[in-house]
């Protein structure tokens, strides 16, 4: 019998999903707040994000699936023990945070954060030309769930897609062309907008330095709701001050949280708000997480665990490719 350790919020339709799938394995809820090491100690499986440093403790650990996306934490030297599976929940986020990416796309467009400002100061006023999500180019830099979802979302609005990948791969039909990663310098300066979604990696940070910031045009837009420090903050205070850029909306800062006086919060142009694009807002955000769990949970059990869903590779942080 597998102890199976649940630390999402499930209710007890979404336990009863689970124990019908895993229908030999002891199962204990406990708050992921509220996980102690001794949860974690007695645990073989765990369905859901624990403090990574509570994993010390997890000696009969074999599968952990993460609530997230991301799975940095937990994939640097010594958070879990060699052989321990990790999966994480690609796939349950594209549809919460591909619309949020669409509403900010709007948003900055249109100005319409500029209008909510001068609603609160009881000022009339006209903020000037917008543009428009027909006829422009959005670049869209990593292409899992999230970004796909969201270049799908633009393509239909009537923009030109671009899609930027870590490696080769097929071109879906929502993309107009696609490219790796190191064709990024060319691609910027064609963007009118720049969708971020990547995990926390060497590779990422600071991708968007000072120097890539101003390739793009001085009216595009830049959203991120992958990792903060995929953009670098100083140099995006830089920029915005002295007027490059039509915006940025950013789900996701460096520092985060962000400290009440960080200059970034009076930059002009910028809307911030506090990581809240994913989560669970959006109700069918945490039925897709119950189900990945629940489906890699059968796999699990009946020892099929090549087809288990989003297998992360230790080396990349990334889902492996099948």
């Amino acid at each position: 019998m597998k102890h199976v350790l649940v630390t999402v919020p499930a209710e007890e339709r979404h336990m009863e999903y689970l124990k019908e799938k895993g229908r030999d394995c002891a199962f204990f809820q406990v708050p992921a707040a509220k996980v102690t090491a001794e949860d974690v100690k007695g645990a073989e499986i765990i369905l859901g994000n624990v403090p990574a440093p509570l994993l010390a403790e997890a000696g009969k650990l074999e599968w952990l699936q993460l609530n997230s996306a991301g799975a940095d934490q937990y994939c640097r030297p010594g958070v879990l023990r060699p052989g321990v599976l990790l999966t994480n929940a690609t796939g349950a986020y594209g549809l919460a945070i591909s619309e949020y990416m669409v509403a900010q796309s709007f948003n900055l467009q249109n100005r319409l954060y500029q209008y909510v400002r001068n609603q609160m100061e009881h000022r009339w006023q006209d903020q000037g030309k917008v543009t428009s999500i027909y006829g422009s180019t959005t670049l869209v830099v990593g292409l899992g769930d999230i970004g796909g979802e969201y270049a799908r979302r633009m393509k239909a609005l009537g923009s030109y897609t671009i899609g930027l990948r870590r490696t080769p791969g097929e071109k879906p039909d929502y993309l107009d062309e696609l490219y790796t990663t190191e064709r990024l310098d060319e691609l910027l300066p064609r963007a009118d907008f720049v969708a971020l979604s990547l995990p926390n990696t060497p590779q990422t940070h600071h991708i968007m330095d000072e120097r890539r910031l101003r390739l793009m045009k001085p009216t595009a837009f830049l959203i991120n709701v992958g990792r903060g420090n995929a953009i670098d903050t100083d140099a995006l205070c830089r920029v915005l001050q002295e007027g490059h850029l039509g915006g940025c909306a950013a789900d996701v800062t460096d520092p985060e949280p962000l400290p009440a006086d960080h200059p970034l919060w009076d930059m002009p142009r910028m809307v911030i708000t506090p990581h809240i694009s994913g989560q669970y807002h959006l109700q069918e955000t945490f039925e897709r997480i119950i189900r990945i769990a629940g489906e890699n949970l059968e796999l699990y059990l009946a020892g099929d665990t090549e087809h288990m869903r989003n297998l992360v590779d230790f080396q990349t942080g990334y889902r492996r490719s099948r």
